[in-house]
């Protein structure tokens, strides 16, 4: 691969990291689970992409997010806030906030309508990522961090690109039946080894893959376990509130489309630079490691744990359905220069052949209705 060369501390904080996964693998018999190798990777403490030092966002870091395109998304997400929180209880809370730029919006959009916000709740795994938050909304002190989902909620939940960040299992399909591919070291490097699949993982299978039987031999995806245990937690904390909704932003697919029987070798992919490749055994601790979104094994996982699938739309359907094209009109057309560039980001938004169509927008709650306009998009016969 043609990929920009570390700095000195940069590999010298991989290697370390190289060496602690290494010490796992040992201590487990020779092999831990993708998830786990994922898990050190993404999160080992200090040494962890999301838990080092380095910028993970915008131009100086790996990839661009919806936020840090245009202050359209937060204020069409206001938006929504606004009609959920007439319903419930002005608090939002969000998970997984990167550089505080998509909390910033919100409030500052909210603000200007004369929408009071009690507490902004942000709960934020990476200390680095904390660090920036709290510099970029310095001004807000309704704003507070959490170490974890609170118990019970009243509000809005926002979640952006945070489900394709968890760590997954993978699997490999052979003529007698399923493997799981884990983590070895050979030879000082990191490589797959395919072990019999437990029961759990036969279980996770049979709930989450349809028609298994009619995928190829050789056929590689990912299981997510910890994403639905991550959405049973949060549909745990909705139901035990009075009234709120969560959408959950990210991309990927229902299980129908998923699982596509050409899509042989999964959808992990890698991100270093601004550049997407898909080895995850490439400088740990440097780059990301994600996977595309199972939105129905999401769905199930909340619907399990007893709160109700209020909406699942395309992120073009949603942003549109908040008035996200009237909040651009807010800039004069002519004046270009603060117009195109603006015009430009929601097109990214928006359009199919950008974010519009990939990313989807899940909504989970209990006892509010979302907006008629965000209704109309809905696409939950999909799942």
């Amino acid at each position: 691969m043609s990929l920009p060369v570390p700095s000195s501390d940069a590999l010298a904080a991989s290697h370390a990291l190289q060496h602690l996964i290494a010490a796992d693998i040992e201590r487990n018999a020779g092999a831990i689970s993708f998830a786990r190798y994922m898990e050190l990777a993404l999160y080992a403490p200090g040494l962890g992409y999301y838990s080092g030092g380095s910028a993970k966002l915008g131009k100086d870091g790996d990839f661009t997010t919806a936020p840090e395109l245009s202050p359209l998304f937060g204020a069409a997400l206001a938006r929504v806030a606004t009609a959920i929180i007439a319903q419930s209880a002005p608090h939002i809370l969000e998970f997984g906030a990167g550089t505080g730029k998509l909390a910033f919006d919100i409030l500052t959009e909210l603000a200007n309508a004369g929408v009071k916000v009690d507490k902004y709740y942000i709960v934020e795994l990476s200390g680095e990522l904390r660090g920036r938050q709290r510099e970029t909304l310095r001004d807000f002190p309704q704003v507070a961090w959490l170490d974890a989902l609170p118990a019970s909620f009243d509000g809005v939940v926002f979640g952006n690109e945070v489900l394709d960040a968890m760590p997954v299992q993978l699997v490999i399909k052979h003529p007698d039946g399923w493997q799981e591919l884990q983590v070895t070291v050979k030879d000082g490097r990191f490589q797959y080894v395919e072990v019999p699949a437990g029961a759990a993982l036969q279980a996770q299978i049979a709930r989450q893959i349809p028609a298994p039987e009619r995928l190829p031999d050789g056929y590689v995806t990912e299981l997510h376990g910890v994403a639905c245990g991550f959405m049973a937690t949060l549909a745990r904390m909705l139901d035990a509130g009075r009234a709120n909704a969560a959408f959950l932003f990210d991309y990927g697919f229902p299980a129908h489309e998923f699982y596509f029987d050409q899509r042989v070798t999964g959808t992990l992919m890698c991100h270093y630079r601004h550049h997407a490749h898909p080895d995850p055994f490439y400088y740990p601790g440097l780059q990301d490691i994600t996977a595309h979104v199972d939105f129905t094994a999401m769905a199930l996982a909340a619907q399990d744990a007893g709160i109700e699938v209020l909406g699942y739309l395309n992120q073009s359907g949603f942003l549109l359905g908040a008035g996200i094209g009237e909040l651009l009109l807010r800039t004069d057309p002519e004046d270009a220069a603060a117009y195109l560039p603006q015009a430009r980001a929601l097109q990214k938004l928006v359009s199919p052949a950008e974010m519009g169509e990939l990313f989807k927008v899940l909504a989970v709650g209990k006892d509010v209705a979302l907006p008629d306009a965000i209704v109309l998009q809905d696409r939950r016969h999909r799942l």
